[in-house]
Order: C-alpha cells, then sequence, then structure tokens
C-alpha cells in the first residue's frame, strides 16, 4: 500500500478519495457520535443569523465573522443539517489535501514528487471525528494551507513576484476572519518573510495591506450595520474570557504521540543525514516555524476541543512524508503506515468513546434542568447548550463564558442600555438561567422585571 502511493500519478487521488469515503462511511454509518456542543452553538448561531441578526452587535458569541456568515447560508440551504456539516467539512478536507500534495511536488519539496502527502494528511485529519466535519478551524485553515503554499512559492522564484505576496497576506487575513485565533499568521509571515524568504521591504509591505485587507472590509461591514462600537467591545473579551476546558493536553498528547514521533524521525533524517538544497532549506524551516507558532496559538483557544489541532496537519504531513521517503522500503516503515492509515482514526474513535463514558461535557446530553416545550425561543445562560436541541435562539447571549466576562465587566450606560434593547427587541420566551446571570441582570435593569417571572429556580418567562 505504501509503495501505491508514493508514485508520482495523479490517479493515486482516487485512493485518497476511496480512503475518505470508506472512513465517512464508517464513522457516520456505524460510529457516529452525539453533536457537540461547540456545533449545536454553530447551528443555532447559523439559524439566528438568517433571522436578519448580526453576530457581535445583537449575539454575544467568538465565532469568526466569515464563519458565522458561512454557517447562516448552511443553515439557509440545510437548516439544521448535521449531515451537511460533514458533507462540506470532508469537502475541504479533498481540498486542502489535494492543493498541498499539488504544492509539495509544485516546488520540489522532496527528492521525489509522490502522492504520500496526500494519504497521510487524509489519516491524520481523523486523529478525531471533529477534524473532519466543517468548523471555524477548519474553513479557516483552508485559506492558511493557501498562504503557507503562496510562501513556498517564494522560496524558488528568483524575481520578485507582487501577485504571491499579496496573496499570501490575503489568504492569512482571510483565514483569520474565519477563526480569529488565526492571527497567529500574521507574525509568522512577518518573520518568515524577513529572515527565510528574504522579502523586500515592498513585499513586505504589500502582504501587509494584504492582511488587513479582509479584516478591514469587516469591520466596514460592521460600521455600514452600526455595530462596529459593539464589535470592537467585544473583540478584547474573545481573547480573555474563561476557557471551556473539554479535554485535557494530556490526552492531546497521548493521541499525537506516534505521528508527533514518526514527524520527528523525519525531521532528524531529512536536516541531519539527507543533503538538501537551498530551497528545501528554506521550506523546512518555514514547516518548523510553522509548527512552532501552532504550538503557542493553542493558548489562544477557548475551546479546548481536538478540532484545533488542524493547525498542525500541514506540517506534520510534511515530516511524516520525509520519515516515509527514507524508511519506507522497511518493514518499520511498512508497518508504521498502516498503524497511520487504520490505527489512527481506531484511537481516536477510542478516545471519543472513553469521553462518551465519562463526565466531559463536550457532547450535548439533554438537560434535566430545563424540561419545556420544543419550538421556542430561548436564551440559555448556561455551559450546557442542550435546551437548543429542540429550540432556538430568542436572546443576545450564546456563548455562556464569554456572557459572563461581559455582563461582568464595567458597562457605561450606553452598553447597559445596549443589552436592556437586545433583550427587549428580541424578547427570548424562556431564560434558562442556572447560574443567577438573567437574575442579576433583572436586579440592574428594574424595567425588564415587568416582562419577566420566575416559574421555577433558575427559569424565567416572558409574561
Amino acid at each position: 500500500m505504501l509503495s501505491f502511493f508514493k508514485v508520482n500519478d495523479p490517479f493515486r487521488l482516487i485512493g485518497v478519495a476511496i480512503y475518505l469515503i470508506l472512513l465517512a462511511i464508517l464513522m457516520l454509518g456505524f460510529f457516529s457520535f452525539p453533536i457537540t456542543q461547540p456545533r449545536l452553538l454553530w447551528m443555532v448561531l447559523g439559524e439566528r443569523l438568517s433571522d436578519g441578526y448580526f453576530i457581535y452587535q445583537d449575539i454575544i458569541d467568538d465565532t469568526g465573522p466569515l464563519s458565522a456568515g458561512f454557517f447562516a447560508i448552511v443553515y439557509f440551504v440545510f437548516g439544521r443539517s448535521e449531515w451537511a456539516y460533514e458533507l462540506i467539512g470532508r469537502l475541504l478536507v479533498l481540498v486542502q489535501v489535494i492543493y498541498w500534495n499539488s504544492v509539495l511536488i509544485r516546488y520540489r519539496v522532496f527528492e521525489e514528487n509522490t502522492y504520500l502527502p496526500a494519504i497521510i494528511m487524509t489519516a491524520l485529519f481523523h486523529l478525531s471525528f471533529d477534524m473532519i466535519g466543517l468548523s471555524p478551524a477548519l474553513l479557516g485553515s483552508t485559506f492558511l494551507v493557501l498562504a503557507i503554499g503562496q510562501l513556498f512559492s517564494q522560496t524558488v522564484l528568483q524575481k520578485e513576484t507582487s501577485e504571491s505576496t499579496l496573496l499570501i497576506g490575503i489568504y492569512g487575513g482571510i483565514a483569520t476572519g474565519f477563526h480569529l485565533n488565526f492571527g497567529i499568521f500574521l507574525p509568522f509571515m512577518i518573520f518568515t518573510g524577513i529572515a527565510i524568504s528574504g522579502f523586500s521591504f515592498r513585499q513586505l509591505f504589500l502582504s501587509l495591506i494584504g492582511f488587513f485587507l479582509p479584516l478591514l472590509l469587516i469591520l466596514v461591514f460592521f460600521f455600514w450595520n452600526d455595530g462596529l462600537k459593539e464589535t470592537l467591545q467585544i473583540f478584547p473579551l474573545i481573547f480573555t474570557y474563561e476557557k471551556y476546558n473539554y479535554q485535557s493536553l494530556i490526552t492531546w498528547a497521548i493521541l499525537g504521540a506516534f505521528p508527533v514521533l514518526i514527524a520527528l524521525v523525519g525531521y532528524f533524517y531529512s536536516a541531519v543525514l539527507r543533503g538538501a538544497t537551498i530551497n528545501q532549506q528554506k521550506q523546512r524551516q518555514i514547516m518548523i516555524l510553522w509548527l512552532i507558532i501552532s504550538l503557542g496559538g493553542l493558548f489562544l483557544n477557548k475551546r479546548q476541543a481536538t478540532y484545533h489541532l488542524l493547525i498542525f496537519i500541514p506540517g506534520l504531513t510534511y515530516l511524516i512524508t520525509q520519515f516515509f521517503l527514507n524508511i519506507g522500503r522497511g518493514l518499520i516503515g511498512k508497518l508504521a503506515f498502516l498503524i497511520l492509515l487504520f490505527g489512527l482514526p481506531a484511537l481516536g474513535w477510542w478516545y471519543n468513546q472513553v469521553l462518551l463514558t465519562t463526565s466531559s461535557t463536550y457532547f450535548v446530553e439533554r438537560s434535566k434542568e430545563y424540561i419545556g416545550q420544543s419550538g421556542e425561543k430561548i436564551m440559555v445562560l448556561s455551559s450546557d447548550s442542550s435546551p437548543f436541541l429542540d429550540n432556538s435562539l430568542g436572546g443576545p447571549f450564546l456563548n455562556f463564558n464569554l456572557t459572563k466576562a461581559y455582563v461582568d465587566s464595567e458597562k457605561s450606560l450606553e452598553q447597559k442600555a445596549k443589552i436592556f434593547q437586545n433583550l427587549t427587541i428580541q424578547k427570548p420566551q424562556v431564560v434558562v438561567d442556572p447560574a443567577g446571570i438573567f437574575k442579576n441582570l433583572l436586579e440592574e435593569l428594574p424595567a425588564l422585571k415587568n416582562l419577566y417571572t420566575e416559574t421555577q429556580p433558575g427559569i424565567f418567562r416572558l409574561k
């Protein structure tokens, strides 16, 4: 099987597609998992935005603005369909796999042209089921791969190209618009451009313009819709509010131990035991630097879940390919390849099965605190989003931990008026408030007391 993908033949991508389809059938048809807390909230967000509301201005959430718009489109076309999230996610994965393999071939990254990176990258995406489904991280990482591909082009072109340097920035800016944590690409782009790719001042300036252009257009959109002030108030809180610890870093280390081990061996072979051209040395430096910066970027994530590990996949694919190109002919290489293709997805499945049997809050279970009518407009002020399984959002607060930080922060009279305005305009029929946040708001905004009554502890209904 290893030798099948080693051949430089584009038809090997058919084998990659078959592998992707077979794993999709197994994961969706036989070994599926319940919906996760983040995905349910993305569906709810898309549904609410399709009603004509705006994120940050009318809905307190930390989803990237471009991802929020994409989720609204998905809801408009497919409704609350988990199948849509799964199929669109796999389509994006296939796009990334084909593009990244073509980049590695086009810029002569390895001594031989091969389609090993395509199958390796596909296997890495199956480390956990949520890495292969639609998410802001997957949407943003698609453009990060495009940006890194343009960076690779700078390692082989001998002339200054304005188009390529501008595209590096534009793709990085779009990625940040989909997933705000991907703003870490900016320091990576600056350092890599100057130290590795040898950017001139003009090239660096073009890249910076390209990076900030999509973000400025997003801010202009909010300005046109009278929401720029609220957006700028929410942005600092997005990176400082309390984290959702769905999974531990130790279990991440266990999951990633095998691919990281063979990646380290691949790096040792490529950097120490084998020679490389100047261009290949630059490409290796870009990948190592990206992996290091990606490691630091993990601390920005506020939802500690495996789908955030997507950011490591291009770099790991590069290093693991080096391993199989140098050791693949032996028994160890062939055995490692089979473990990567079949053992890694099996390990990810087992790990998530363990999560299901523990007290993990990552998967949605029906709430015992709220048992009401279905089809109501509700606002849930709790980390348990299960009431949204049968109901839609009816108020401005969606992200619970961000809501706590927002409500607890010092607010001007204008900000209090905005909260009151959002609540009175949107008027959720039911407020699920086990933490007492809404109860405190009623004390701060006495006019709301005339609208709601507490029917049972922690449950408020519109009069």
